[in-house]
């Protein structure tokens, strides 16, 4: 599903539809061991970014995203290349939504936003 995901946002970053206009390619990022993987990462430019905008978790099963799935991404995206605590941005796509506690992310997305991207 992360492909698709990742196409639909960098989509809607080609019609100015994220909070972070930059963004101009939407791919993941994982080390050597993959440990993390970061499902999203948004940036200026492909292959290599010159800055990164924002990193997200896509979560889609029939769970909510919720507090630990952010804490998760949170410690997760710290370790991207270019991910500047504080500046860049937390994105999270999920099927089944939120849990309260999840304040705290940039763009919440759920299906409908992703085929939304689409039309």
């Amino acid at each position: 599903m992360e492909p698709v995901v990742r196409d639909a946002l960098t989509i809607a970053g080609a019609s100015g539809d994220l909070p972070w206009p930059e963004v101009e390619a939407v791919g993941g990022w994982w080390n050597r061991r993959f440990a993390p993987e970061v499902d999203l990462v948004g940036a200026d430019r492909a292959p290599v970014a010159r800055h990164v905008a924002f990193a997200g978790s896509v979560k889609w099963l029939g769970t909510p995203f919720d507090a630990h799935d952010l804490a998760t991404l949170r410690r997760d995206a710290a370790q991207v290349p270019g991910f500047d605590t504080g500046v860049s941005g937390l994105a999270v796509v999920s099927l089944s939504g939120t849990r309260s506690g999840v304040e705290g992310a940039d763009l919440v997305w759920g299906a409908d936003d992703v085929i939304a991207a689409w039309r």
